[in-house]
């Protein structure tokens, strides 16, 4: 636990921030990734992304396991509906 200002913080509402923190930081390496013209220094950008991808995906399975991000399946209904509109172009 981490205390501030006279707020604790336990390993939930860390463990919130840090995955909101990771996505943050994956889209900005996207970003920088993606504008970036120099061909290697791409390539960095992109092993880095990579890199935070799976710290992200650590997290998420941590806190999927502890019961702290819940995945809602999704309707099949809702995702014919999808197919079909995308598939109308």
């Amino acid at each position: 636990m981490i205390q501030m200002n006279n707020q604790t913080m336990g390993d939930k509402e860390l463990m919130n921030d840090s995955i909101s923190s990771q996505k943050m930081i994956e889209s900005n390496y996207n970003t920088y990734a993606n504008e970036c013209v120099n061909p290697s220094l791409r390539t960095d950008f992109l092993n880095i992304l990579k890199d935070e991808h799976d710290i992200q995906a650590e997290l998420f399975n941590e806190m999927q396991k502890r019961g702290w991000y819940q995945v809602k399946p999704a309707d099949p209904n809702d995702i014919a509906q999808s197919v079909q509109k995308l598939s109308q172009g």
